[in-house]
């Protein structure tokens, strides 16, 4: 199996994530998205299988501190403003086996990692 984790350390929906994980003994691959940050490709991947709604934090800080709450962004305006500005991923990016999984909730981690 194997486990990637997309995010920034510090977060602490992140940090709710990684002790899951942990108690659960699982191991994961922990990709920093300010201190290695991702291809446009990988963006419109997770983009893809997501969509842009759920990938995108529409309620962060970053969203408000670029003022685009009223703008009409294209699928690809908003890409491209997320792989400038990766801290607009929503937190944690779960990814098993292909399947991906954003935000962290307890219940559906269980859900996800289930035999």
């Amino acid at each position: 199996m194997s486990v990637k984790i997309y995010g920034i350390k510090n977060c602490d929906t992140m940090k709710k994530a990684f002790n899951w994980l942990n108690e659960h003994t699982i191991e994961y691959t922990f990709i920093n998205l300010k201190e290695t940050p991702i291809e446009i490709t990988e963006i419109e991947r997770l983009a893809y299988f997501v969509g842009l709604d759920t990938l995108v934090n529409q309620r962060g800080t970053t969203w408000k501190k670029l003022d685009l709450k009223n703008r009409d962004l294209s699928d690809e305006e908003l890409i491209q403003l997320t792989f400038e500005n990766q801290t607009m991923i929503k937190r944690p990016v779960l990814e098993v086996d292909g399947s991906i999984l954003v935000g962290f909730d307890s219940d559906a981690y269980e859900a996800f990692f289930e035999d």
